[in-house]
């Protein structure tokens, strides 16, 4: 797989890494917690050509565009992976440890003959991204149990019959204040809102053009340093999708797939990296929420492949 626009090496460029500023919220900052050893796939799954590889982490030249069968293996992906997501939403409440979702998850993925995208990716550890509360996205699946009034973006993405199906949303743990609800159904509403306007010959930019409009509307930031993509027989692919206003060229392609996946936030858009290399946490501690689908257009506008 043809790389550009490699993430590897300039991590310490465009993220500062400090996770000890005073924050002015009453939650408890997110910390790093114990990350369990790498969970098994059975030999028999097949597994992306980056498992095993130093291959760094990047987005793959040229887009995805498939014919009549490829477009059947999107979806076939695409209804997993939303699947898996809406059981381990059943899985948040207080007390549960994201790792614990982590090895719920794996073990659903396998079992139906897939291969969780994330394990192993660049080295990332897990088979599941969970991001809590000013986690904006790659949170690593750990010992931190989950407290009551916590929001929490699971990411999932499978590896099946060569194609993947990538999603995730926003949850809530139990009772959360009207200000984490607002900001959760407000980037949901971007993600939708964005979805409508595409179609063959919209330009991409549009995306972002629709998704800050709304966002600065309810006062919200939007995070600029992380994108969607093509996605399909390979994880990250041409395009990539801006979720803020910018002037990139490009038009959207009849049976293209791509994601798109608005991060927002309440305060600083700015994030910190831990030194994990993945969790990237906002500047100032404000919450994140995040949405995403994998589509495919079509001749009448666009298919949301990553719903149950």
């Amino acid at each position: 797989m043809q790389l550009s626009r490699g993430l590897s090496g300039l991590t310490d460029f465009l993220f500062k890494r400090n996770i000890d500023e005073v924050s002015n919220t009453k939650r408890r900052r997110l910390r790093p917690g114990k990350v369990s050893p790498l969970r098994p796939v059975p030999k028999h799954i097949p597994r992306p050509p980056y498992v095993n590889s130093w291959q760094p982490p990047g987005i793959a030249s040229g887009p995805e565009v498939h014919d009549a069968k490829g477009i059947e293996c999107m979806r076939a992906s695409g209804r997993l992976a939303a699947l898996v997501l809406e059981y381990a939403g059943t899985l948040v409440k207080p007390g549960i440890k994201t790792d614990e979702i982590d090895e719920a998850v794996h073990q659903m993925i396998i079992d139906n003959g897939a291969y969780p995208s994330p394990l192993g990716y660049g080295g990332f550890p897990k088979s599941v991204c969970t991001s809590v509360n000013e986690c904006i996205c790659h949170g690593i699946p750990d010992s931190r149990a989950l407290e009551d009034g916590d929001i929490i973006n699971i990411d999932v993405t499978v590896y099946l019959n060569g194609y993947h199906g990538d999603t995730s949303a926003t949850f809530f743990c139990g009772e959360v204040d009207d200000e984490a609800r607002n900001l959760v159904q407000v980037t949901k509403e971007c993600l939708y809102k964005a979805i409508s306007i595409c179609a063959p010959g919209v330009e991409l930019k549009k995306i972002g053009q629709t998704i800050h409009d709304l966002a600065d509307k309810h006062r919200y930031g939007v995070v600029q340093q992380f994108v969607g993509h093509g996605v399909g027989r390979v994880f990250h692919a041409d395009p990539v999708i801006l979720h803020y206003r910018n002037n990139e060229r490009g038009c959207m392609m009849l049976n293209q797939t791509f994601t798109i996946e608005p991060m927002l936030t309440i305060g600083s858009i700015n994030p910190v990296m831990w030194d994990d290399n993945w969790t990237v946490v906002t500047e100032d501690g404000s919450l994140s929420a995040q949405f995403e689908h994998t589509i495919l257009i079509t001749e009448d506008g666009a298919e949301i492949l990553t719903q149950c």
